[in-house]
């Protein structure tokens, strides 16, 4: 089943825009009017009545049933309401599941992605009330599972975490029309799915050309309208500036002095280098980079403010200069302890370790500034897939770590993983419940770790090879709650 979505017509050839119902967006696509089974066409129902206060049917009637009319669909502009259809053909096998899905990536590669694949979540594990949770300080001992573990860990009283509260009570919410009425002192960047509207949900950039890579957006992203009918829209990879064609491009590159993204370098090993931007000082290029990031996110929405937020651009360096691979945002102060608001690998340099690469990195700036911290909610799947990941070999990398003391089970609680992990308390229990580490035994918890467990994680950590060391970080944290750092 799809929903059609926009129909357009191009030299007396109709196209469908289709969305592939419990599929992700990102695999919506034109459809030729030969791939529709327009004998089972589905319309929207009525709407219910609105109920009253006693409960009894209101006066107001439901929408009468819309049909989709001709002259919409011989226009070519959007229809008024999705329309649900059935496709000619079955899903094949083979595209069910979206390549490069794996755990070291935020995001999977464009140049990888087929129209009809099935998009992949994993769900987080919920508590349920009749399950036991570990209190943050409660003792926890590794038994071996079927006589093959290799650790075993017994919990100790949890050390006290020294916290920085950088919370403040001015409010960020904006105006009714979408823009906000004065610069936001803290914000949020989860998409508000109440507002969606059809335009919003189809995709309008065709292509974008960003140095060496043309990469296919996977969403929709509020770039000028005038540049949504050109088949390439071309981008200085070092500002982000946008351009109509590869003539502007190259008189752009004629003045452009940059060749890594403004701001301070704060980490360099090897090729790889970290910039931190601020996004009041710098504000050009974080709404370009917003622009961008908005092509492969779809669970995060843009500001044009970006002043309470700073931007940690991940590069590769050559000769021609600092390329951007990736990047995270984070809220200058964070209520909720968020240590990430997006983040992004580029397409072109997924699969190769740098989104648990930026996700590492995050960590180590929590760890600088003496907090625990978490990714701002809701993650993209693979978002989730990689914070899971990412976390599961963090913690497996302290447990296995361990060394017992005079013969006894080496013993840590989880108040001591969160504090040398930075990873939040929180993440940390809903790892191991995902791990199904915590059994309750005699009378306490315990942390079972299976040989296939440990083997796992040995196999993945020979594969991750960029790993982030802390002694080439040069950052100095702020104290972004006295106005005169703003």
């Amino acid at each position: 089943m799809a929903e059609i979505l926009s129909v357009k017509d191009i030299s007396g050839r109709k196209l469908f825009y289709v969305h592939y119902i419990d599929f992700n967006k990102r695999l919506d696509e034109w459809v030729t009017h030969e791939r529709l089974d327009l004998k089972k066409i589905q319309f929207p129902k009525k709407e219910a009545k609105t109920p009253t206060k006693n409960g009894l049917p209101g006066s107001r009637p439901g929408s009468p049933e819309r049909e989709v009319p001709a002259s919409a669909q011989a226009s070519g502009k959007t229809l008024p309401i999705p329309v649900q259809i059935t496709l000619r053909f079955n899903l094949p096998k083979e595209r069910e599941a979206i390549p490069g899905g794996e755990p070291d990536q935020p995001l999977s590669s464009s140049s990888c992605l087929q129209p009809n694949h099935r998009s992949t979540k994993r769900k987080v594990e919920v508590v349920s009330p009749a399950t036991p949770v570990p209190s943050e300080t409660a003792p926890a001992s590794v038994f071996p599972q079927n006589g093959s573990a290799r650790r075993a860990v017994a919990a100790q009283p949890g050390r006290k975490r020294k916290s920085n509260c950088l919370g403040t009570d001015e409010d960020s919410q904006d105006s009714s029309d979408g823009i906000p009425s004065a610069p936001r002192m803290t914000g949020s960047l989860v998409s508000d799915r109440s507002h969606d509207d059809i335009v919003t949900r189809m995709k309008n950039i065709e292509c974008i050309e960003l140095g060496r890579h043309r990469l296919k957006p996977w969403y929709f992203s509020p770039y000028p309208q005038e540049l949504t009918t050109l088949p390439v829209l071309y981008l200085c990879e070092f500002c982000l500036k946008y351009g109509r064609s590869l003539k502007c491009l190259q008189r752009h590159l004629t003045k452009c002095d940059l060749r890594h993204p403004p701001g301070n370098e704060i980490y360099r090993k090897g090729t790889i280098s970290f910039f931190e931007i601020d996004g009041r000082k710098n504000k050009s290029y974080s709404q370009n980079l917003c622009l961008l990031a908005k092509c492969f996110l779809d669970h995060k929405t843009l500001y044009y403010d970006t002043d309470p937020f700073l931007f940690y651009v991940m590069t590769e360096y050559d000769c021609k200069g600092f390329h951007i691979v990736g990047y995270f945002s984070k809220e200058k102060e964070s209520t909720e302890d968020y240590n990430v608001a997006c983040i992004l690998t580029l397409p072109p340099y997924q699969r190769r370790g740098y989104g648990k690469l930026l996700i590492e990195f995050s960590y180590e700036l929590s760890k600088v500034e003496g907090k625990t911290g978490t990714p701002e909610k809701p993650l993209s799947d693979l978002g989730l897939l990689s914070y899971r990941s990412y976390w599961s070999q963090t913690i497996l990398e302290i447990l296995m770590g361990l060394k017992s003391e005079s013969g006894e089970r080496p013993q840590i609680t989880i108040n001591e993983i969160s504090e040398i992990t930075s990873i939040k308390k929180e993440d940390v229990i809903s790892t191991l419940q995902y791990l199904n580490l915590i059994n309750y035994y005699k009378g306490q918890y315990i942390l079972t770790l299976s040989e296939d467990i440990v083997d796992g994680h040995e196999r993945a950590m020979l594969k991750r090879l960029l790993r982030i060391d802390s002694k080439c970080l040069h950052f100095t944290p702020k104290d972004w709650s006295k106005r005169g750092k703003w």
